[in-house]
C-alpha cells in the first residue's frame, strides 16, 4: 500500500497547489482502500493500522513530498531552478 498505492494517489502534490478540499479527497480515498483490505474495523483499529504500517495521514504525506521536493529544486545546478529559488 505505502509504496505502490500511495505514490499514485499523491503524484503531483508536490508541485501543485492542493487545497483542504482536494486533501479530504485524497484521505477518503486512502481510508476507503484501508476499509476494503481490512474489512468493517473500528476507527482505533484502523488508527493502530496505519501506525504499524507506516502509513501517515495525507497532510502530512503531502507536507513531506513538497519539502523533499523543494530540497531538491534548490539544489538543482540549473540557472532557471536557482533563480526561482532565490525568488521565494
Amino acid at each position: 500500500m505505502k509504496s505502490k498505492c500511495l505514490p499514485i494517489l499523491l503524484y503531483g502534490t508536490e508541485a501543485c497547489p492542493v487545497n483542504s478540499a482536494v486533501r479530504q479527497s485524497l484521505q477518503f480515498a486512502l481510508n476507503r482502500a484501508l476499509f476494503k483490505i481490512f474489512g468493517a474495523i473500528s476507527k482505533d483499529t484502523y488508527q493502530d493500522i496505519c501506525k504499524y504500517l507506516g502509513i501517515c495521514t495525507v497532510e502530512e504525506q503531502i507536507s513531506a513530498r513538497k519539502s523533499k521536493f523543494n530540497l531538491r529544486y534548490c539544489a538543482s545546478e540549473s540557472a532557471v531552478c536557482q533563480t526561482i529559488c532565490k525568488l521565494r
